[in-house]
């Protein structure tokens, strides 16, 4: 009687397992193949024929010669302490935000260091998302009015003409989705790389 009680249950959840687990996931991997192959296979860039990023995950510049990205509070275990984290910046293994509330001396910290450098490269206004990291720490994008902020540091690393620069951000502009959907951003890695084909560093 037990036997017969369990043997439709058992059924279905098999075919649910199978149907859930195996076929729904194969069939929308091959509908977004064919339909979106690129933003299935992870936005990849590539240059000069090998991958030098994603344009969904963001990526450390840090030398006066490229567009800086904003922060990024990602970490990963301390290779001397695993029980410990340490700052990785765009560890894409471990997307998250620092959590740090608005009282934390940490995040008063690293935003009052951040803007000092700031203001000692330019006397410009500074954009909230110059010295705030994102909510998942793998933004790939900044602000117009941060890239725009970058261009004299970039001419001058470059020896590059600043209206040059200015009109590269400009092609890199994305405006919102139809108009209204989200703000106008830059890549900062589509922007670097057209930035080394512009003037090789």
């Amino acid at each position: 009687m037990l036997a017969k009680a369990l043997r439709p249950a058992l059924v279905h959840v098999l075919a649910l397992t199978l149907l859930t687990g195996l076929v729904v996931p194969l069939v929308m991997t091959g509908i977004a193949q064919a339909l979106f192959p690129t933003a299935a296979n992870g936005s990849l860039i590539e240059k000069d024929g090998h991958v030098v990023g994603s344009r969904l995950i963001g990526q450390v510049f840090t030398a006066p010669g490229y567009f800086h990205p904003r922060p990024s509070a990602t970490t990963e275990p301390d290779p001397k302490d695993p029980s410990k984290t340490i700052p990785v910046p765009y560890a894409a293994d471990n997307s998250g935000a620092s959590n740090y509330g608005p009282t934390s001396k940490a995040l008063i910290d690293r935003v009052t260091g951040d803007v000092a450098a700031l203001r000692a490269e330019s006397p410009a206004p500074i954009p909230a998302d110059a010295v705030t990291t994102s909510g998942s720490g793998l933004d790939p994008d900044i602000s117009p009015a941060y890239a725009y902020r970058q261009v004299p540091r970039i001419a001058k690393a470059r020896h590059l003409d600043e209206a040059a620069l200015r009109a590269l951000v400009a092609a890199h502009i994305r405006r919102p989705l139809l108009g209204f959907i989200g703000e106008p951003h830059v890549n900062v890695l589509e922007l670097n790389l057209a930035l080394d084909e512009m003037h090789k560093p």
